[in-house]
């Protein structure tokens, strides 16, 4: 008669983790509720599979680089109206990713474009996709050293791994010539490939001020917002707001 331990370590040796470690209590829960046979076989197979994918999206979270978790439940539709809860919704069947669209939100800093982003972002890791979450400062500066390194195809081809990627705050500095060029270089890969949520504190026909040349702006706009969700998101800064309200 095999003992718990030796039938868990088998389960190990085939690498079913989470039935290994979870043996002895599913053998009582099989035992509490009479479980058939066929019943028990597939409690397995459930509990291994539940456990596997709690530890894809924990992975994928950490993979994502969000700076913080921002929930979607967390979103105050009452002090942003420019935008209703049902538009963001429509989104959570990430039909979007699977047609290859993008989601841009453009508005004033402060008003909640990057708490939406990360919202939707977390929403398609537990959907079972993988999301980058990038700075646009800190996007331009991984594709500049890795031009430098003469591995700008390699970075880009790491991006395009990704179901998502979100680019936050593009706008906001100025770009140099080489930074323009290798932007252009990512959103060409990614486009009709991959997904873009895009937030930026400026409409596109503003874009030539930050890129300078209207000549790399133009074909980057196209790109994007063709197959494009767009959010014009208005108000006040709620971070100020709140900041003004503590301080009184």
């Amino acid at each position: 008669m095999p003992s718990i331990d030796q039938v868990a370590r088998q389960y190990r040796g085939l690498c079913l983790t989470a039935i290994a470690e979870h043996l002895p209590t599913l053998l009582s829960q099989a035992e509490t509720h009479e479980s058939s046979y066929l019943q028990f076989a597939e409690s397995l197979v459930e509990h291994e599979q539940r456990q596997r994918n709690a530890k894809r999206i924990e992975q994928n979270r950490k993979r994502a680089g969000f700076p913080l978790l921002k929930s979607l439940e967390e979103f105050d539709y009452r002090f942003q109206t420019t935008i209703s809860k049902r538009e963001v919704n429509s989104l959570l069947d990430f039909g979007f990713i699977d047609n290859r669209d993008n989601v841009v939100f453009i508005g004033p800093p402060g008003v909640g474009k990057t708490h939406l982003a990360i919202g939707i972002g977390l929403k398609a890791i537990d959907a079972g996709y993988k999301v980058s979450f990038n700075t646009a400062l800190g996007l331009m500066e991984a594709l500049e050293l890795a031009e430098l390194k003469g591995e700008l195809k390699k970075k880009i081809n790491q991006l395009l791994k990704f179901d998502v990627l979100i680019i936050d705050e593009l706008g906001y500095l100025p770009m140099n010539k080489q930074g323009m060029h290798n932007l252009f270089q990512l959103i060409n890969a990614l486009y009709e490939y991959r997904s873009v949520i895009l937030t930026t504190n400026k409409e596109f026909t503003n874009w030539g001020e930050f890129f300078i040349d209207d000549n790399v702006a133009v074909p980057i706009v196209d790109r994007i917002i063709h197959h494009s969700h767009i959010f014009m998101l208005g108000g006040e800064s709620y971070r100020l707001k709140s900041k003004l309200n503590q301080a009184s």
